[in-house]
């Protein structure tokens, strides 16, 4: 097959991918915000609950994570179609890692920020959003990128759910034409190209929070 072809089918593929780690990304993103807040709450029931998230979500397979949400709960009358299976599946995922960037990153900003908030009688919210959570986002950017590149890569995932993404659509292109070498190294090259761009895309976020953290907040 020539290669013109083979790059088109795997930019199907790539379109795909590209489309489950855009929907995905938001659910990570919130519930490690939820999540990592909640573990950092003063009541006991949401530290808990935001305990057993966590634990349970970066303890166990994110592969069997995806089998059971697609096709275990169906047995218990829950049944999710394989797009949203996967996009669930890996939100649920990165964001039990997400949590503990964002518990951490808060955990970080130097104390005496707290204690000068305090002295200016700030309440509870208004320091976390407007002394702290300024501060800590630019430190969580880096771990973000990172989480988000990982979030890309296991977006293959769900390939095993019969989604055509980038690796569906290699394996297929593989078995059809067993021109091995050539699509998985134009796959290798695909992932790639697509990592490199989340990796800029986070430094430039990372370096606008830099700058309107020096002007005095976030715009």
């Amino acid at each position: 097959m020539p290669l013109e072809t083979l790059i088109r089918g795997l930019l199907d593929g790539a379109l795909t991918t590209v489309a489950v780690l855009l929907l995905a990304l938001p659910l990570a993103t919130t519930l490690a915000f939820t999540a990592g807040l909640m573990r950092l709450s003063r009541y006991p029931p949401l530290r808990w609950l935001a305990v057993v998230y966590v634990e349970f979500f970066r303890g166990t397979s994110a592969l069997i994570q995806l089998y059971w949400i697609y096709f275990v709960l169906p047995f218990f009358g829950l049944r999710i179609e394989a797009l949203s299976a996967g996009v669930l599946a890996l939100g649920l995922n990165i964001g039990a890692y997400g949590a503990e960037v964002v518990r951490g990153a808060v955990l970080a900003v130097e104390r005496g920020q707290t204690e000068a908030a305090i002295a200016l009688n700030f309440s509870p919210r208004q320091r976390l959003w407007r002394i702290l959570m300024p501060q800590a986002l630019v430190a969580m950017m880096p771990p973000f990128g990172n989480l988000a590149i990982e979030l890309l890569k296991a977006t293959a995932l769900v390939s095993l759910i019969t989604i055509a993404d980038l690796t569906y659509r290699a394996k297929s292109l593989a078995d059809m034409t067993l021109q091995v070498e050539q699509i998985f190294g134009l796959v290798l090259l695909f992932y790639f190209v697509m990592a490199q761009l989340l990796a800029l895309a986070t430094r430039a976020l990372e370096r606008r929070l830099g700058r309107n953290m020096e002007r005095g907040g976030l715009s």
